[in-house]
């Protein structure tokens, strides 16, 4: 695969768990270097693809294939667990130790020499992409589909994909900086040696880099992150997580820092500067649990009080039957009482005038009770027979006095 020119890699990729153990860039995955690069550290990985005129400063070592391509020049031993291709005038200053194939170019220096236990292959070397598409459009065409697809199958290394080292072209990566002319982005779980200057950078979570972070554009720090250095920006803005720490100072056009970030250094922004408070979503889940079961509690309150409300209407009619009945006994004991007076009335003939009036004034005042309140009606009922019981006496003393008249004569 020939990486001339700007390629396929656009950005500085550093993939989750990359290290630098002393003077090597380690990591899981596949590594990928662009053309006219210098590489400071050596390199680790599964398969190690270099483009034209790549420095590498120290030893390759390689876990599947490994291809070097033109006017590469290596400061040390490459070792490859499976196949080997190398361009022409390429340079090695120490020792070539090949498990599988080795396809080799013209004009190749190998300064302590090199080993092989498959085929040997002195000729320039087909680009790995054009070689997999040949062989495949060969098998399709003879209708090996079966072949085809374990082919394609071995190149995706099944389910175990994993995320290539890119390194752009033109960049310069060492134990001092790392410095490319596009984007970087870095994963979770890395630990860095360098300053990092890029276009922009964005650094996952849980990293630790010793070094700085300068970029024209934005700047973000993941959470639980610490970065060993200042952090700069032209314009950009610089956001830093929740549980991110930087030991220096942050120079920023707009900042952006959340809850629970450490800075140890001074801030400076051109723009604003933002204090981000986050609130926890299951709190807010429970709190609206709560509310809902208030409102259930306050129904249940009013139905409650509803119901109450009913049951003393119920004992308030109860209570105005009990009254009325109460009434229609007064009225008809007072009733009685007057039938008695008219009874005493009619046995004294003198006294009949005052029965006739007597019987008009109940009747008056039964009439007038029938309309009235039950307490309105006992009072006057009283006074009405008082009255007649005074007139029946003033009757009698009367019949008493004209009696002792008529002895007397």
């Amino acid at each position: 695969m020939s990486l001339r020119g700007d390629g396929p890699i656009e950005e500085l990729a550093v993939p989750s768990g990359t290290t630098v153990e002393e003077h090597d860039l380690v990591t899981d995955g596949d590594v990928l270097v662009g053309g006219q690069s210098t590489v400071e550290f050596g390199l680790r990985g599964r398969n190690v693809a270099v483009g034209e005129r790549v420095s590498v400063d120290n030893d390759i070592e390689a876990e599947g294939d490994c291809r070097l391509d033109t006017w590469c020049s290596v400061d040390g031993n490459v070792l490859v667990g499976e196949d080997a291709y190398l361009g022409e005038r390429v340079t090695v200053t120490g020792r070539l130790m090949v498990s599988g194939d080795l396809d080799i170019g013209d004009d190749v220096s190998i300064e302590e020499g090199f080993e092989a236990n498959g085929w040997i292959v002195i000729r320039n070397p087909v680009p790995t992409l054009v070689f997999y598409f040949i062989v495949l459009s060969q098998l399709l065409r003879v209708g090996e589909t079966d072949a085809a697809d374990e082919l394609a199958e071995a190149l995706a290394d099944g389910e175990d994909v994993r995320e290539p080292l890119l390194i752009p072209r033109g960049a310069e990566i060492s134990d001092d900086a790392w410095r490319v002319s596009t984007p970087a982005t870095v994963g979770d779980d890395c630990r860095l040696h360098g300053n990092i200057r890029a276009e922009s950078i964005h650094v996952g979570e849980r990293n630790e880099v010793f070094g700085s972070l300068r970029a024209r554009e934005g700047i973000t720090v993941g959470a639980e992150t610490v970065i060993h250095g200042d952090v700069t920006t032209r314009g950009g803005t610089v956001t830093v997580e929740a549980g991110a720490r930087v030991l220096g100072d942050v120079s920023a056009g707009d900042l952006v820092v959340h809850d629970g970030a450490e800075i140890d250094g001074s801030l400076r922004a051109r723009g604003e500067m933002r204090l981000v408070q986050e609130t926890g979503s299951e709190a807010d889940d429970g709190e609206e649990a709560g509310d809902g079961k208030e409102v259930n509690s306050e129904a249940a309150d009013g139905g409650e009080e509803a119901d109450g409300g009913e049951a003393d209407d119920g004992k308030e009619a109860d209570n105005g039957e009990d009254t009325g009945d109460e009434e229609t006994g007064d009225s008809n004991s007072n009733d009685d009482g007057d039938r008695d007076a008219e009874t005493e009335a009619e046995g004294d003939p003198e006294a009949e005038s005052a029965s006739e009036t007597a019987p008009k004034s109940s009747s008056s005042a039964k009439s007038s009770s029938s309309t009235e309140s039950a307490e309105s009606s006992e009072p006057a009922e009283s006074s009405e027979s008082t009255e007649s019981s005074e007139s029946t006496e003033s009757s009698e003393s009367t019949e008493s006095s004209e009696s002792a008249d008529a002895e007397a004569t």
